[in-house]
């Protein structure tokens, strides 16, 4: 930690900025994987209620209820939950994929901060 000290003012707030798009690339990817896991789900529900006949009984989950359904109603419900799903994931890409971008060019910049060529011509202009 007395190494981090050392280090200029700028490059410090660099490397937190850096911790900071590391721990929300982190929540975006585990977010991601949360709601992917869900999408399948609802496709894999999806599929199972194709098969069933319209005279089949259905009951959904309603908190810690089940209660009797409509296949209609549900098969709608479900594909509704599925759009969402879909959207969901499509914002959840692209900030990962600003958070990745913003992480590059602060590793870049920290290589450069940090390299020896910086520090010897940061001790020459002091």
């Amino acid at each position: 930690m007395s190494e981090v000290a050392n280090l200029p003012p700028q490059v410090q707030e660099r490397l937190l900025r850096l911790q900071q798009v590391q721990r929300s690339l982190q929540t975006v990817l585990t977010q991601k994987q949360q709601v992917e896991l869900e999408t399948s789900e609802t496709e894999q529900a999806l599929t199972e209620l194709g098969a069933l006949t319209e005279e089949a009984v259905i009951y959904r989950s309603i908190g810690s209820l089940l209660v009797k359904s409509e296949k209609d109603k549900v098969e709608v419900d479900l594909r509704e939950r599925k759009e969402l799903l879909d959207t969901r994931v499509q914002v959840l890409n692209k900030q990962e994929e600003r958070l990745r971008t913003q992480l590059n060019q602060l590793q870049a910049k920290l290589r450069r901060d940090l390299s020896p060529e910086s520090s010897s011509s940061t001790v020459a202009r002091s």
